[in-house]
């Protein structure tokens, strides 16, 4: 029987996999419908999840994030990069994989932070280094910290699961599109359906709720912020639902048209007008000043990344909180996102190599960020370190973070014409970001089908929209950072455990690259010692024999 003749409800019944499809939406929406009936109760497990998260796991979230950017950086090098994700050749050209790779996600919070996170670090530098509040050291600083966080590591974390999914969905028969085959070498394929991959899948749709609710929830407090300080226009928590709501149906509309006209063609966009709104804003800031700031910046992350990368702050007062508050949160955020962005890596990367893809979602992307946040984040610290613009209220928490694009940009010619282009980027981030993430959800919950029904798509939009409005309304970007950490701390372990997977796979199936075959790590290898003849070459007798 036809889809056309079952109907849409017949079609959606159909595909869903019942116990994740009902365990994933109970879950979400339970916590929707609890938020309704006693705010306080949601608002005070999420603290206090959030705190127990940060108590116990945030050194393994900093050596599992590390560890993962250095095997990727090895897959990029190594023979085993040459591997490919099945026989076909890849499905879309390289600009076009790379721009909606970009989009899903990542970029929401790269126009987020990108004018407001090195002013943060500038007023309140890392306990890491030994720099003075608002000096001129500072100021370098605080965009090698911002480089660090927005760079290698956050993207790695998503790619690591795209390339773990597709390769074994790609290049074996039976593994289905879905999260829980990122352990296909741990679990084994004939256990995909079992009470363990379950328990993965069921993860993921929590985890991606979680992180991408925190994305959708920054750029609409973007939105809603930008409307207020410009035009004075204060929409309240009910005008929040409703941006929220009005983003909604317009990622709805690009998610019904599908990838090809829908999400490649927005990404494509997105790039463009990203790329106009960053050059414009170098060429209108201080070019030359930018320039020598990005190179010392970018000179100075690739010296101090390995310490950057495992700081705790044990022993530093205040380190550990300052850690918590900006590196952690940053990888968990990232790790929440890994489902979704893993899946739809994995979607559009079939044809291609191992490391390809590692190089695009590691090495592409972050050419692309690093000029954007020294461009916007250099320039408001410049604008603030010699009083062109003031963004104190912003580095006190008076204001939101999400406030400091509009007040850069009416410090430009044109202000009111690149606010507008900001909000407008911001929109269609948050559609793109919205919609792929619609489309990842729908994925999970079929068992890895790759064209979702409609009516599945739509389900997971609303709570999305929802989730995010909710999340706004409980704490703006207090909340949305805890709900990250809450979802994405637990995942790490699923993507550490792929990553040993892929080791484990690759190692027995290509062979090893540091260690001979038969080397034996523990004890003797086994096998009996060859008599030699005695004479000249021959065995040594000694007083033992």
């Amino acid at each position: 029987m036809s889809d056309a003749e079952k109907g849409a409800v017949g079609t959606f019944l159909e595909e869903i996999d019942p116990i994740v499809f009902a365990f994933g939406a109970l879950l979400t929406v339970g916590v929707i419908g609890t938020f309704f009936i006693n705010q306080s109760l949601v608002e005070n497990t999420i603290s206090t999840l959030n705190t127990v998260m940060l108590e116990y796991l945030n050194w393994a979230l900093l050596a599992i994030v590390f560890a993962i950017v250095v095997f990727l950086l090895f897959l990029i090098v190594s023979p085993w990069g040459k591997l490919r994700f099945g026989d076909d050749p890849p499905e879309y050209s390289f600009l076009s994989f790379f721009a909606m790779l970009y989009s899903a996600g990542f970029a929401a919070g790269v126009v987020f932070w990108g004018p407001t996170e090195a002013l943060f670090y500038y007023d309140n530098p890392s306990p890491l280094f030994d720099v003075g509040s608002q000096s001129g050291a500072a100021m370098s600083v605080a965009i090698q910290q911002t480089l660090f966080h927005w760079a290698l590591p956050q993207l790695a974390v998503f790619t690591i699961m795209g390339i773990a999914i597709g390769y074994f969905a790609y290049n074996y028969e039976n593994v289905p599109l879905r999260v829980s085959s990122a352990l296909t070498p741990v679990l084994g394929k004939e256990n995909l359906d079992g009470p363990a991959a379950k328990v993965i899948d069921i993860l993921a749709v929590f985890a991606t709720i979680g992180g991408v609710a925190t994305s959708l929830g920054f750029i609409g407090s973007q939105f809603v912020s930008g409307l207020n300080y410009q035009w004075g226009i204060d929409l309240g928590n009910a005008g929040i639902i409703l941006v929220v709501t009005t983003m909604t149906l317009l990622f709805t509309l690009s998610m019904v048209l599908g990838v090809d006209k829908g999400i490649r063609r927005l990404s494509n966009f997105n790039m463009i007008l990203f790329v106009a709104l960053l050059l414009a804003t170098f060429i209108l800031g201080p070019s030359i000043f930018l320039v020598m700031l990005g190179t010392q910046a970018i000179g100075g992350m690739i010296t101090d990344f390995v310490a950057m990368s495992l700081f705790t702050g044990a022993g530093v007062e205040g380190g550990t909180e300052w850690a918590n508050t900006w590196t952690v949160f940053y990888w968990a955020w990232a790790l929440s996102w890994s489902p979704f962005a893993g899946l739809f890596i994995a979607r559009i990367s079939r044809g291609r190599s191992v490391r390809e893809v590692a190089f695009t979602g590691i090495v592409a992307t972050s050419a692309a960020t690093i000029p954007w946040f020294i461009s916007l984040g250099g320039t408001a610290v410049w604008m603030q370190h010699n009083g062109i613009a003031d963004f104190s209220e912003v580095m006190a928490f008076e204001l939101g973070a999400e406030t400091t694009g509009f007040i850069m940009f009416d410090a430009f010619p044109l202000g009111t014409v690149f606010m507008i282009a900001f909000m407008f980027l911001v929109t269609t981030f948050f559609i793109t970001s919205a919609d792929s993430s619609t489309l990842a959800v729908s994925m999970m919950t079929t068992g890895g089908k790759a064209h979702p029904s409609n009516i599945n798509r739509i389900f997971w939009g609303v709570v999305l929209g929802m989730t995010a409005a909710i999340l706004m309304i409980l704490g703006g970007v207090d909340a949305l950072q805890s709900a990250a950490i809450i979802t994405g701390a637990p995942f790490a372990f699923v993507c550490f455990i792929a990553m040993l997977g892929l080791i484990k796979h690759f190692s027995s199936t290509e062979g090893r690259l540091l260690l001979q075959e038969e080397t034996v790590l523990i004890g003797s290898s086994g096998k009996p010692e060859t008599e030699s003849p005695s004479g000249p070459g021959g065995a040594v007798e000694t007083d033992d024999d």
